[in-house]
This record gives C-alpha cells, structure tokens and sequence, in this order.
C-alpha cells in the first residue's frame, strides 16, 4: 500500500461553457452581466470553460478576460477551442486547455455571446457508452449536494432544494418538488426529460438548451410537469394527475 498523501484519478465534471464570438471584451462582459441578473445564484462563483474557436485573434488579452471574469464572480477554469497561436498566451494568464466533448453543439449565428451548460472533459480513457438501470435516489437534496447519474435515468424521491443540483445523461424523474437544478441529456441525449410533481426550479437544461427561473411559465409554478426539448428549445406540459 502506497503511503502517498495524494492520488490522481480521471474524471469529468460539468461545468458552463462560453462561447464568444467577438474580441470586446466590454460587450461580452455587458452581456454576461445580463444573463446573470437572470439566474444570480447559479452563477455565482461558478466555474467556466471559455471556448474561443471563433475568435480569430492570435493577440487576444487572456488575462484581460481572466480578470473580466473574477469581477463577475466567475470563476474561470479553461479555455477550449484555442488555436496553436492561442494556448501560449493561454497558458500564461493561467488557464488551462481543455478539450471539448463531442458532443458539445455548433453556436448558433444569431448570438453574440451565449452560455451552454454541457459536459467538457479531458479523455483519459476509451470507454463505450452503455445505458445503465435508472438510479433512485430515496432522499431530500439540500443546498450544496450534487447527484450524477452516469449513463442512466435518475428517478428521485424527495426534494431537490434550492442551490441543489441534480444530473443524468438520460432523463430525470422527480417524486417531489424541483427548486435546485435539474440537467438531463448531459451526454447529448436530445430525447431525454424532466418530469417533477412540482416546479420550482432554478434552472432547467436539456442537451445544453436551458432555461432560467424566470423563463419557465408561470401558470406551471409548483404543478406537476414534463420538460422535453423540440429541436433546438424547451417545451413544459403539464401532467395528469
């Protein structure tokens, strides 16, 4: 047995990825505050991965981005989709490279600057995908706890309380009230839902399409309902009960 205080494992977590399709930094930060105001509990203090696949400046300030970032209270962890010309600089504001899923989306053209709630990781092993039992979850989520079901459904009996967070890579089932975060299809499963008794969520997501509370129908406001993605956007029914 190794006395070692430290070990490395492999692993993926999920985090929000910004696109950003424009070099002014004044009008992404202008944008970021917006979608902030929408959602500010998510978003504070919360990790980012930065994707600059369509910025097309080798000279661009890193370290101006880094310090736009931290006075949002965002925490940015790396960057994607950077050029060769691009990781040097990179590397120096202090950010990491990482590597994109791929299944992540394209941006669509209409957006200057938008937000995608998606798997990014770095490969450290081929594995193939295999669907799994649904995982039940017989317990309240409180703020603070995160529940992952890998390559399955995640049925939960219980409440997912505020600044909770609950993902799968196939749909989610909630026995109680959603008022955390629900993300399912995290893997890029456009089929997969979200059914809760009642909703009250923070935040919403399917294969990276999501909503805020703020976006989500009001007439639904703690009934029972299904939330499915129709192409690229949300949809919310109701359920008879």
């Amino acid at each position: 047995m190794s006395d070692s205080p430290i070990e490395f494992k492999g692993s993926a977590f999920t985090l929000s990825v910004l696109y950003m399709k424009s070099s002014d930094l004044e009008a992404v930060k202008q944008q970021l505050a917006i979608k902030i105001k929408q959602a500010p509990q998510f978003f504070n203090m919360a990790p980012l991965v930065i994707n600059v696949a369509r910025l097309n400046d080798p000279a661009f300030d890193f370290a101006a981005l880094k310090a736009m970032l931290t006075s949002l209270q965002l925490i940015p962890v790396g960057i994607s989709g950077a050029s060769d010309e691009q990781k040097g600089p990179a590397k120096a504001a202090g950010f990491a490279c990482l590597s994109e899923s791929k299944t992540a989306n394209t941006v669509p053209e209409q957006e200057h600057t938008q937000i995608r709630y998606e798997r990014v990781e770095v490969p450290v092993e081929v594995e193939v995908p295999v669907q799994k039992p649904s995982q039940v979850l017989r317990q309240n989520l409180r703020s603070g706890q995160q529940f992952y079901a890998r390559d399955s459904d995640l049925v939960i009996i219980g409440t997912v309380s505020n600044g909770a967070e609950v993902i799968a890579d196939g749909s989610i089932h909630i026995y109680g009230s959603l008022r955390g975060r629900a993300i399912a299809g995290a893997k890029g499963d456009d089929s997969a839902k979200i059914f809760a008794q009642k909703i009250e969520a923070e935040l919403v997501s399917i294969n990276g399409h999501y909503w805020t509370s703020e976006q989500i129908d009001k007439s639904f406001y703690k009934s029972p309902g299904c939330i499915a993605l129709d192409g690229d956007k949300l949809t919310l029914t109701k359920l008879e009960v």
